[in-house]
């Protein structure tokens, strides 16, 4: 069989990749459709994925809407030449690529907040997969699994951590060390949002700098270093997870970094405008089960980042939290591949289920 994938960013590429690898080992034949957004291609050129490129992406709000024309113009002409029996993707473009096909759609998808996208993909999605933490209903296509779309790669039964990436990033032995994400801010999904102010970024460096190294990601690439205590951190995109692994702590005005961490048994301090009552549903299941930190307060965040980085046996407790989480969580790859080789047929998996219907939305 024939399937089309689509990696829009680069948590698109790891959901995918080891389905990807597994169909095309099994002799199928398969092309992802990928948009120069961060790191996405670096990614797919570092697991020698088959892709072609349909667009790009800045870090501006309003960059992908003057794009769109000619994505669109792109993804029609890569799909109606590679001629697909199934499409995978998590939005618009590959509902919207799946009718011109006249072929099936699978989105897998896990943002409430993105509400337009679901307005424009819906419609055209044959079936809709979410995590039960999912706080939408969104019709009689809506399925369910229980886990998270980031258990496709960081589920136990397909990723084990590597340490030797303390080397990369200049460690000494099991010196501790705190990763820093700051958010651009600028994507569709962003508009009238916001994380840690600029002015204050430095503030949490020095305060979580008298506890352990602190590595600072800085996605709109305008944090200053020369007087800062902060390392830049700079080694391949792939590498992220085993650093994220090895950390003591992850603080971030991020998301999906944010779950990524707490799969890994590392704490987790989040703080942007999205959070609160109608936040993402999987940001409020990992609170409860006590794996991540959310907090729209600069000052709350930074209080409990330092009080966090101060415990040296702080991992070791968030590690046996996630253990007791994770253990009956299903490893979505094994989904995505029996979706796939099934030509969609979803009823037939065991671990997906149809949403129930009264679930508020």
């Amino acid at each position: 069989m024939r399937y089309l994938f689509f990696t829009n960013t680069p948590a698109h590429v790891h959901l995918y990749k080891h389905a990807v690898r597994r169909l095309t080992d099994a002799g199928h034949e398969v092309l992802i459709l990928a948009r120069d957004y961060g790191c996405t291609i670096d990614l797919l050129d570092y697991y020698e994925l088959p892709y072609a490129m349909y667009g790009s992406c800045k870090p501006s709000k309003y960059s992908l809407f003057r794009r769109l024309p000619g994505h669109y113009a792109r993804i029609f002409r890569y799909a109606r030449r590679f001629d697909p029996d199934l499409i995978f993707g998590l939005g618009s473009y590959a509902a919207h690529g799946s009718l011109f096909c006249r072929t099936q759609c699978i989105l897998i998808l896990d943002s409430e907040p993105t509400t337009f996208d679901h307005l424009a993909s819906r419609p055209f999605a044959d079936v809709i997969l979410t995590p039960s933490s999912f706080r939408k209903h969104l019709g009689r296509k809506h399925y369910e699994f229980d886990g998270f779309k980031e258990c496709a790669y960081l589920h136990p039964e397909v990723f084990s951590a590597d340490p030797s990436v303390r080397d990369e990033l200049g460690l000494d032995g099991d010196e501790p060390f705190v990763l820093l994400r700051f958010n651009a801010f600028g994507s569709h999904h962003d508009l009238g949002h916001s994380g840690f102010p600029p002015e204050r970024r430095e503030e949490l460096v020095d305060q979580l700098s008298s506890h352990a190294t602190v590595f600072v990601s800085d996605e709109a690439g305008t944090f200053d270093f020369s007087s800062s205590a902060a390392r830049p951190y700079d080694i391949h995109p792939a590498r992220l997870h085993d650093v994220l692994s090895e950390a003591r702590l992850l603080v971030a005005d991020t998301q999906t970094m944010v779950t990524e961490s707490a799969l890994l048994g590392t704490p987790a301090v989040r703080s942007n405008s999205f959070v609160g009552e109608r936040d993402m549903g999987n940001f409020h299941t990992l609170e409860e089960a006590g794996l991540i930190v959310n907090t729209p307060s600069f000052d709350d965040a930074l209080s409990v980042a330092t009080e966090l980085v101060s415990n040296p046996t702080v991992k070791a407790v968030w590690r046996e939290r996630r253990d007791a989480f994770i253990g009956d969580k299903t490893n979505l790859t094994e989904v995505i591949v029996d979706i796939a080789t099934s030509s969609g047929r979803v009823d037939t998996i065991g671990e997906v289920i149809p949403r129930i219907s009264n679930i508020p939305g």
